[in-house]
């Protein structure tokens, strides 16, 4: 498999996720402001919308959207467990979380990356936003539940973790919710995700 990637982007928990099922792959870095691959190739010719993730499953067969890959690479190997069985009301949970993580908290984070310096009432709607977002993740977690689904570790974890560890690059300080710190620490356990921020110089301590 060839993942498209943009260092720290969403596409980092796709990363997370191959690694985690130990699924051969190559990574393949992009400009999207560019437009261009690492190699030099026109990106939107892979992926048409521009962004990443983009994952070539077979030659030219190319899977986009962060929910739809992460399932995509749960199904490929099932025995691993990291989604419930199509079909069962815990893989509809399992969507839930993807599609909130995607439309929801993902795009609250958005406008911090765009460019633009936020500020007056457009900053102050932004972050109201964020930060009721931050507060549904914690109501979420706060059964006492290790991970989104319960005790077990998921692809939506994987994006969960990614898109929180934003909060770091824009001054959000998640130890005010308790159980997402908590969460935050056990991904950070994990080798997977320690060799995946490894690879993209997220984690400077550890070898890639």
């Amino acid at each position: 498999m060839l993942l498209y990637f943009k260092p720290g982007a969403c596409s980092l928990a796709s990363r997370i996720v191959l690694i985690e099922l130990d699924l051969p792959f190559v990574a393949m870095a992009v400009d999207t402001q560019a437009g261009t691959t690492k190699a030099g190739a026109d990106y939107r010719r892979i992926n048409p919308k521009g962004y990443v993730p983009a994952l070539e499953v077979a030659p030219g067969v190319i899977v986009t959207e962060n929910p739809a890959v992460l399932q995509y690479l749960a199904d490929h190997v099932p025995e691993a467990g990291l989604a419930p069985a199509a079909g069962t009301l815990d893989r509809v949970r399992l969507q839930e979380w993807l599609n909130f993580i995607s439309a929801e908290l993902h795009k609250a984070f958005g406008p911090y990356f765009h460019g633009d310096v936020l500020q007056g009432p457009e900053k102050a709607r932004v972050e109201a936003t964020l930060l009721r977002r931050i507060d549904d993740v914690e109501a979420g977690l706060s059964d006492g539940r290790s991970f989104l689904l319960g005790t077990v570790f998921s692809v939506a974890d994987a994006y969960l973790f990614v898109v929180l560890n934003w909060a770091s690059f824009i001054g959000v300080d998640l130890a005010r919710w308790p159980c997402i710190s908590a969460f935050m620490t056990r991904m950070l356990a994990r080798p997977a995700v320690r060799k995946a921020l490894a690879a993209e110089g997220l984690l400077q301590d550890e070898a890639a």
